[in-house]
């Protein structure tokens, strides 16, 4: 199983958009059509990007179901089915399984703080109960505990279906270390915008991306210039790619980018409680920097601010990579 799924390139850490506090259904498959339209290598509902801690059960099984309808097969959908509760992590592991899930990602268990050992066991379970490809998410900043590379080892040593790991320790020499101790046998995915390049560099595969929500094809063009050994044109991109993802976290992740995708109408902004507006003086900053990489209030299919009659592969907001006049430096010289 794990020989047939290809793991690399730009992978989106997909929203949840809402509409009056409930799920837009329509609005999210526009978004999974935008994605298979603009070279995305991979869509990941239900993470931390799609609010699934507000998520109730019912919901978050209906995002995944309607994104793994909407992909048609197109693109791997890559279904988060973590918790802090092992039982409740197999039984959403066992649904995405079900729909047609292509694999699952599971942030390690947040709050109760387990030890290593308990970490090994609680992925080991996940594995051992359901047959499809699992990806441990590292986040330490998020869950107190960090999977250690002798624990990654030990578990893709021990589980055949435990094929990559998304990584946001933000440490390169544990992400390395990772690779040595598993005899680069493991795919490594980067889980920070900014370190795509750098993760490429040690020998990752691709990105679980934050600002490919809305501008997809650059970053799916940074990893694939590093894949095609034109690494100068790679840089280029980071640099470029740089300010606006320092935009993305200016607070927590998900509101500057739902608020972005709202400023350019591809869905509306809302959140939900703890989740918050932006404080105003961000809310500006956000909007300087969209403005400053080209990104402008574009028509969105059906959508609440957009024309009647247009289609999601048209949607590309002004400026992004199909647009000549901003194609890295190091491209452009190129031409």
């Amino acid at each position: 199983m794990a020989t047939k799924l290809k793991l690399r390139g730009s992978m989106v850490a997909l929203v949840t958009p809402f509409n009056n506090d409930r799920v837009d259904e329509p609005a999210l498959k526009r978004l999974v059509e935008f994605h298979v339209a603009s070279g995305t290598s991979g869509v990941v509902p239900c993470g931390t990007t799609g609010e699934s801690a507000t998520l109730s059960h019912e919901e978050h099984e209906r995002v995944v179901e309607l994104v793994v309808q909407a992909a048609r097969g197109r693109i791997p959908v890559i279904a988060g089915t973590g918790s802090n509760n092992t039982r409740e992590a197999i039984r959403l592991t066992r649904h995405a399984k079900r729909v047609g899930a292509d694999a699952a990602l599971l942030i390690s268990p947040y709050y109760n703080k387990p030890t290593q050992r308990g970490l090994y066991l609680h992925f080991k379970a996940v594995a051992e109960a359901v047959d499809l490809p699992i990806i441990p998410y590292n986040i330490a900043s998020r869950t107190a505990v960090n999977i250690e590379p002798e624990t990654v080892a030990k578990l893709v040593a021990d589980v055949p279906n435990l094929v990559a790991i998304k990584e946001s320790s933000g440490n390169l020499e544990q992400m390395s270390r990772i690779l040595q101790l598993t005899n680069r046998r493991l795919v490594l995915l980067s889980g920070d915008d900014a370190l795509t390049l750098p993760v490429l560099a040690i020998g990752g595969t691709g990105v679980i991306s934050v600002v490919a929500n809305i501008v997809p094809k650059d970053v799916a063009a940074l990893v694939s210039a590093f894949e095609q050994g034109k690494v100068r044109e790679a840089a280029a991109w980071h640099d470029r790619l740089l300010p606006l993802i320092k935009a993305m976290f200016i607070e927590t992740n998900p509101i500057p980018v739902k608020t972005a995708m709202g400023l350019l109408g591809m869905i509306e902004p809302g959140l939900r409680l703890p989740l918050c507006a932006m404080d105003p003086a961000n809310l500006e900053k956000l909007k300087v920097a969209l403005e400053a990489y080209g990104l402008r209030r574009t028509q969105w299919a059906a959508g609440p601010a957009t024309k009647a009659g247009t289609t999601a592969k048209a949607v590309v907001a002004e400026g992004s990579a199909g647009s000549r006049r901003r194609r890295p430096a190091a491209q452009r010289q190129r031409r």
